[in-house]
C-alpha cells in the first residue's frame, strides 16, 4: 500500500524539469510534478493545487475538502505534526 501525503503547491522552482515547491503541513518541500502537468496548461495554473505526495512525486490532483480530511485523519494518527 502506497501513502499519499496531501500538500499545496505553492511555487514552480524549475519548469524545465517540471519541479515545484509544496507545503505540506507548513514543511516545503521541492516536487516532481511531472505526473500531473498537463501539456495543454502551464505549470504555473498549478499553483494552490492541493496534491498526493508519494516519494517526491506529486501523484495526483485533490480537491481542498479532501486533503483536509486527510491530514485531519493522519494527525489523528500521529503521522503530521503543526
Amino acid at each position: 500500500m502506497c501513502l499519499g501525503i496531501p500538500g499545496q503547491i505553492v511555487a514552480i522552482s524549475n519548469a524545465a524539469d517540471k519541479l515545484g515547491i509544496v507545503d505540506i503541513s507548513g514543511v516545503k518541500k521541492e516536487v516532481n510534478l511531472a505526473c500531473i502537468a498537463d501539456a495543454q496548461r502551464s505549470l504555473n495554473d498549478y499553483i494552490g493545487s492541493w496534491v498526493l505526495i508519494h516519494v517526491g512525486f506529486a501523484m495526483a490532483r485533490i480537491d481542498e475538502a479532501e486533503a483536509s480530511a486527510t491530514l485531519a485523519l493522519l494527525r489523528s494518527l500521529g503521522g503530521v505534526e503543526e
